[in-house]
Formats: structure tokens, C-alpha cells, sequence
């Protein structure tokens, strides 16, 4: 049995209660889960098998079991931990009151992108396979981050603070 970790884009408190959430998963055959942070992330176990194909049967679980769906990103725990050992933020100069951004590609970019991408006090600095390293100076504006990063790799990606990878990566 392998673990992994689905990240849900969207969710929140106020659109998905995560008790119900959780039950989804387990009635969809997943075992050992666990909802972190009440923010679409989940740690689960099941069978190894490709992503896309869980992907897809968490989604079609959603829309029997919570009547929505929310788009479903899907890592091995193990690939996570190795993204936090490789520490890839090292070697970027980055200020003190920076947030650490993961975003998550479901698909690998089929286009080249020339990085860094910078806009104010946010910056794209690196992809790496299907996973986007960024960081940005939380400011009055809010996350403009969020629309440099979807402008660059579209729509299918869900972003997580670096904080929040480790705590799912663990879980």
C-alpha cells in the first residue's frame, strides 16, 4: 500500500465540511484518511497506482458522495518529502517575510517558460517536472501571485504554502 496526498482546489470550510469529505474518500476505498487543515487536503492510503487514475475515482466519488466536484491533484507522501529534503528554495534570495509557494501542475507544462516571472513582490522562480516553485510578500493587494501563476500554467494547478506540503507530507 502506498500513501499519498490529494489536494483539492477550492475547497474551503464553507463549501466542504471535511468530516463529510473524509467519508467520501473511505467510501471510494481509501483507507487511513486523514483531512489536514480544513483547506482540501487529504492523506490517504491505497493501492499503488498511476495518479490520474486516482484522481479520476476521487473525482467521480465527489460527485456521488458530496454532489460536487472539486478538482482533485494527486502526490505520492514519499514524492512530497523528497521535494522538501531537495529544499528548493535554497537557492533563491528571498526576504525574511517571503511565503514559500508549492503549485501543483496536473499535467506537465507543454510549453517552455522562461523564469523567473516576476510581478511586484511575486515571483515564479522555478518548475520543476509538474510542480511550480514561487514566492511572494504577502502586501494590501493580496495573493496577485495566484494570477501570474494561472496566466503562465492555466487552470488545472492548486498551490500550497511550503508550511502546509510538510505538514501533508507527514500526515
Amino acid at each position: 500500500m502506498t500513501r499519498y496526498v490529494a489536494f483539492l482546489r477550492g475547497v474551503s470550510p464553507m463549501n466542504c465540511k471535511m468530516p463529510e469529505l473524509k467519508r467520501c474518500f473511505e467510501a471510494a476505498g481509501f483507507t487511513d484518511v486523514k483531512t489536514l487543515l480544513s483547506s482540501g487536503n487529504v492523506a490517504f492510503t491505497a493501492k499503488p497506482v498511476i495518479v490520474p487514475v486516482l484522481e479520476k475515482k476521487i473525482e467521480e466519488a465527489m460527485a456521488v458522495h458530496l454532489d460536487r466536484v472539486f478538482q482533485t491533484i494527486v502526490r505520492p507522501s514519499l514524492f512530497l518529502q523528497s521535494l522538501i529534503d531537495a529544499d528548493p528554495f535554497a537557492d533563491a534570495s528571498l526576504p525574511d517575510q517571503a511565503k514559500r509557494i508549492v503549485t501543483f501542475l496536473r499535467r506537465p507544462c507543454e510549453r517552455p517558460v522562461e523564469l523567473p516571472i516576476e510581478r511586484g513582490e511575486a515571483r515564479i522562480l522555478k518548475l520543476q517536472g509538474t510542480e511550480v516553485f514561487s514566492a511572494y510578500v504577502p502586501n494590501e493587494k493580496g495573493p496577485v501571485f495566484m494570477a501570474l501563476l494561472e496566466r503562465t500554467f492555466g487552470a488545472e494547478v492548486t498551490t500550497r504554502t511550503l508550511d502546509t506540503v510538510r505538514k501533508c507530507a507527514r500526515a
